[in-house]
């Protein structure tokens, strides 16, 4: 799901994947429903593209949302709840408890709270894909 949603650079908010065309394509932002043009020489990035560092393995940012949305009944967060460095990890220590704290920075936190509300007021509750089902070659016989 998290495929054809969008962060492009300088603009704010999310960006749903609408349509290409040559050199740009077309997005529709989540907050108003507005089409517009993205061009390539913006720098977009897709949210199911996004990682966070662990001290383990990298966390799919899908996980990562999963966690909030579980953690906090599915309800948005209230983002003047988390204006302290302080607050921001105690959050993400809730949601994410083995982050490293050296490579995720209180920007990419904060980040994570707003389009985590961005996407729960858009309806987006499901943030993992569904993997399909493999058929496996005794179920083939």
């Amino acid at each position: 799901m998290l495929k054809k949603i969008l962060s492009i650079s300088g603009k704010p908010g999310l960006y749903k994947l609408v349509s290409y065309g040559k050199n740009l394509i077309i997005v529709e932002s989540l907050k108003d429903k507005k089409r517009m043009p993205a061009y390539t020489r913006d720098k977009i990035i897709s949210l199911g593209d996004i990682s966070m560092y662990t001290y383990g393995e990298e966390v799919a940012l899908s996980k990562v949302f999963t966690s909030v949305y579980e953690k906090f009944e599915g309800k948005t967060l209230n983002a003047n709840d988390y204006k302290t460095p302080e607050s921001l990890k105690e959050f993400f220590l809730q949601v994410l408890p083995d982050y490293d704290q050296e490579r995720v920075y209180n920007n990419d936190i904060k980040k994570v709270i707003a389009w985590y509300n961005i996407l729960v007021e858009a309806g987006y509750t499901k943030f993992e894909e569904e993997e399909p089902q493999e058929e496996t070659a005794e179920e083939e016989k």
